[in-house]
């Protein structure tokens, strides 16, 4: 079955893990490479609020530009020739295309790396957002890789409670909850996942 295109204007949690539960990351040195290529095809067409990036699975929670609002000149494309439409779920595709590609070159392994045909949700309440954000920042504490959420490198959080420079929607995210102080407070309490269970991926 053929997953729902992403609607530009819409904000869509965006997840998937390994094939058949197999890691994605192998090295340091793979996350880094995994974020500069999000940065190629991805930011021209979403603005991103929150990420995570686990061993064998991720999390991204965007929002699909209107089409108006793309930049065509800083597109990235799979191929040399210009795809007809800009598509959202294509540039997503390429991302994932592309690291797996680099990968396989890499490791001199073969075959598809990432599970076929990336998980999205359409996010459509404030609460949810909400919730979204904060076990997006806490899966690494779920999984137990780390006791405390600002231990773990591979996410947004430390991004958003810095100073530093970002294209993350920080500002935004802070606003969420008001400033950022509730922003730390809301990540340092247990929170319920009713909401958000069918997304759990373990």
């Amino acid at each position: 079955m053929n997953p729902i295109p992403l609607e530009n204007g819409k904000y869509y949690h965006i997840y998937n893990r390994g094939n058949n539960g197999i890691d994605l990351f192998y090295e340091t040195e793979n996350y880094y490479h995994f974020l500069r290529l999000y940065e190629k095809y991805i930011d021209p067409v979403a603005e991103t609020f929150a990420w995570c990036l686990m061993k064998n699975h991720f999390h991204i929670l965007v929002y699909i530009k209107e089409t108006s609002e793309i930049d065509v000149t800083k597109l990235e494309y799979s191929s040399t020739e210009k795809p007809k439409m800009l598509s959202a779920s294509k540039q997503f595709s390429n991302l994932f295309n592309a690291y797996t590609l680099a990968m396989n070159k890499r490791y001199r392994r073969t075959g598809s790396l990432f599970e076929k045909n990336f998980k999205r949700k359409a996010v459509a309440s404030e609460k949810y957002f909400q919730k979204l954000i904060f076990y997006i920042h806490n899966n690494p504490v779920h999984h137990k890789f780390t006791e405390h959420i600002v231990e773990y490198p591979w996410t947004s959080y430390g991004t958003i409670i810095s100073s530093k420079q970002t294209k993350l929607q920080r500002n935004r995210v802070i606003e969420t909850f008001n400033d950022l102080e509730n922003f730390k407070y809301y990540h340092s309490i247990n929170q319920d996942f009713d909401e958000i269970e069918d997304l759990i991926i373990e």
